[in-house]
């Protein structure tokens, strides 16, 4: 199964899915990737047999994140409710859910990676969340963030915008295996012949549920509270706008404390 910016692969004999988001060098995660994206969820909810589902890229980039136009106040509302429906869905998949992660990986591109059960990225990966320097924050990170690593560190992410590198986020507990830059691939075929192609697919589905649990929780209960704070309340203030509307215009933003 293939579409035009994420494709479906069956590995090692039908037990490994391969999902690539195919849109290089950016795979920008805007309406048509997410669309397709639910696409594969679909083709892969029933699959059995599955041992791992691997979700990687093409290209230089894991992804640069959401479409900043797609964030303008015309179509915020509808995107965030299809992107956080697909991460949803995510964590609804059969078996676990790999992250290979190469070059950046920012944004919406992150926080598909935050409701991957496992996140393998190489050193010198970057892995962020930019959006306080457009005006505004990011709900999924903000919900699942501090599920994955503590309340401390997922602050530091949201409100400075910083990246942390591969390694970085691995001495922080967000990333299980880090791999020298240029050898994911290689690290990868490693860790699934070790941890996963030998299990049995209805022990790893059983635990996947049981591991799932926190995830699942702040994605249903705390994420859309986000959402309609981010929609009703921050979409409300003129700095939100001024900030995707100065990226868009490659200006510096000019806040309204500062007028």
């Amino acid at each position: 199964m293939s579409g035009e910016r994420a494709t479906l692969e069956l590995e090692h004999g039908g037990r490994v899915a391969r999902v690539r988001l195919a849109a290089p060098k950016a795979n920008i995660l805007d309406r048509a990737m997410i669309a397709d994206l639910d696409r594969v969820c679909d083709a892969l909810a029933g699959s059995a047999g599955l041992v791992a589902i691997v979700v990687g890229a093409e290209g230089p980039n894991f992804s640069f994140g959401a479409s900043v136009e797609e964030h303008l106040p015309d179509e915020i509302e509808a995107v965030l409710g299809e992107l956080h429906a697909l991460l949803g869905r995510f964590l609804e998949l059969p078996a676990p859910t790999l992250a290979a992660i190469r070059g950046s990986c920012l944004g919406g591109g992150l926080e598909l990676a935050l409701v991957c059960d496992l996140i393998l990225a190489e050193e010198g990966a970057r892995l962020g969340q930019p959006e306080i320097r457009l005006g505004v924050f990011p709900p999924a990170a903000s919900a699942l963030l501090p599920v994955r690593v503590g309340a401390g560190p997922a602050s530091e992410l949201i409100l400075t915008g910083a990246a942390w590198t591969g390694k970085r986020a691995a001495e922080l507990g967000l990333v299980s295996r880090v791999t020298p830059d240029g050898t994911l691939e290689e690290a990868l075929s490693g860790w699934l012949a070790d941890d996963f192609l030998g299990r049995s697919p209805a022990a790893l589905a059983h635990a996947v549920r049981a591991t799932r649990r926190t995830l699942r929780q702040a994605v249903e209960r705390e994420l859309p509270l986000l959402e309609r704070q981010y929609v009703d309340e921050l979409m409300a203030e003129p700095d939100a706008v001024e900030g995707i509307r100065a990226f868009l215009e490659k200006r510096p933003p000019r806040w309204g404390a500062r007028e």
